[in-house]
């Protein structure tokens, strides 16, 4: 059983490691396409969070954040296909802040094919955070089942 959740792990990690390995090798000295498509939307967020919370979102170099999103897919995908939960909290994190950014089909008209596009990307990505914290809740439940199961029995005379 060890090996099918090893093979498990990695199948579902790929999805984080081809990604980053790509995002990687297009980077270049300015973020890359990652960069160039991610700017407008989180310009278009920024000013979303602005004008509902009051609260302003401080400036930056958006390479920053995508240089930030391949160490948090890379790292936390190896992390996560050896088991560790390190990994997997490494991916919640990358899932919860830039999905509702990326796949913005809340700013589209439902009629719109973009809408339709995002939304399902959007719902993709939902079942990859889905899963993450289902090996999260399961990794957590284990040593309290082990645990359960080696308490010794004792005799009664």
């Amino acid at each position: 059983m060890a090996l099918v959740s090893f093979i498990g792990r990695v199948l579902f990690a790929s999805v984080f490691i081809l990604s980053a390995w790509q995002e990687f090798n297009e980077f270049g000295v300015d973020g890359g396409p990652a960069a160039k498509e991610l700017r407008p939307k989180f310009n278009v967020f920024s000013k979303t969070v602005s004008s509902h919370t009051g609260l302003q979102v401080p400036e930056f170099d958006i390479k920053y954040v995508v240089a930030a999103a391949v160490a948090f897919k890379g790292v936390g995908s190896i992390l996560f296909t050896f088991g560790s939960t390190i990994g997997a909290y490494l991916l919640v994190l990358h899932q919860l802040i830039l999905t509702p950014i990326v796949y913005d089909f809340y700013n589209y008209d439902t009629e719109k094919k973009e809408f339709g596009l995002l939304f399902t990307k959007f719902s993709q990505n939902l079942t990859l955070l889905g899963a993450l914290l289902f090996f999260i809740g399961m990794k957590n439940s284990i040593p309290t089942r082990q645990l359960k199961k080696k308490a010794p029995k004792t005799k009664t005379v």
